[in-house]
């Protein structure tokens, strides 16, 4: 009888320590698994990012069904400040803090590179026939509006048209660095926009206009053509050469470590089985790149 309740509490004790280890063993997997992941994140900033920030959050949610999510775009200025001053829990950037805060708040702050983005410029379907290369130059000429007519870069005797970028917009910043070599883009107010839905529709709607738009956006669209810049087109396999010019990596920064569910939704985006997505939606795997910045 004795012999019997000491091989009993033997087996339980196996089966205890049995359920432990699973539990170690799948830590990661309970943070995407949904049964124990709780809370709400919050976040805003970047419209570059923001198709991924939303096919993960939908994803995430799907496993995680007690977890509220709510994102915004906004642009990169916006989203890290909210991070900055508490407002949200995620701030989507396409540059670092550093270029859009002050230092000693962006020192507050914890980045996480969650992939790379390639930015294209786009130009309405009427240019595609004439105009499928521009060099830098040209580029720089025609968004500082040194250049106002495309037949002056070798396309038809049309107006060119800006859809410009606010001051806050991270991708702005990007493709003024990489594409317009610093220079001050100039500013079209009555066709501005930094959500990249309208700037794409805007670029679709005026003949003779000329935008800029994360490659994530021209997934599947055939509503405007993309322009090679320097002959090298905007693609995936061009930027992870480093071939092709205009690319940088998206942030998401958080206020100190994230913890709970705002930590769980990075593990998520960050973990290799999420990560085979990224591709498909037009973003860059970070590991790929064969050039850094």
């Amino acid at each position: 009888m004795k012999l019997k309740k000491v091989a009993c509490l033997g087996l339980a004790a196996m089966v205890a320590l049995g359920a432990l280890g699973c539990g170690s063993d799948n830590k990661a997997a309970d943070n995407t698994a949904g049964s124990k992941v709780t809370g709400s994140v919050t976040g805003s900033g970047s419209s570059a990012l923001l198709p991924l920030a939303k096919d993960a959050a939908s994803k995430f949610k799907a496993l995680n069904q007690d977890v509220s999510i709510t994102l915004n775009g906004g642009g990169s200025g916006t989203g890290l400040k909210q991070v900055a001053d508490g407002s949200v829990n995620i701030g989507n950037s396409d540059v670092p803090a550093e270029s859009k805060l002050k230092p000693e708040v962006a020192k507050g702050l914890v980045d996480h590179k969650v992939c790379v983005v390639t930015m294209a410029p786009v130009i309405n379907k009427d240019l595609a026939a004439k105009v499928k290369s521009l060099t830098k130059a040209q580029l720089t000429d025609i968004f500082t509006a040194k250049v106002t007519n495309w037949k002056q870069v070798g396309g038809p005797d049309e107006p060119i048209v800006l859809i410009t970028r606010p001051a806050t917009s991270g991708t702005r910043a990007l493709f003024q660095e990489f594409a317009l070599g610093g220079a001050k883009e100039a500013t079209n107010k009555s066709l501005e926009t930094d959500d990249s839905g309208t700037l794409l529709q805007s670029v679709k709607d005026n003949k003779g206009a000329i935008g800029y738009v994360a490659l994530s956006y021209l997934v599947n669209n055939k509503d405007v053509a993309t322009v090679a810049i320097d002959g090298v087109e905007p693609t995936l396999d061009n930027t992870y050469s480093g071939k092709y010019p205009v690319w940088g990596y998206e942030h998401m920064y958080t206020k100190g470590e994230a913890t709970g569910a705002v930590k769980a939704f990075l593990d998520f985006i960050l973990s290799a089985d999420y990560g085979k997505e990224i591709e498909k939606q037009g973003y860059g795997v970070t590991a790929k790149m064969q050039v850094k910045r």
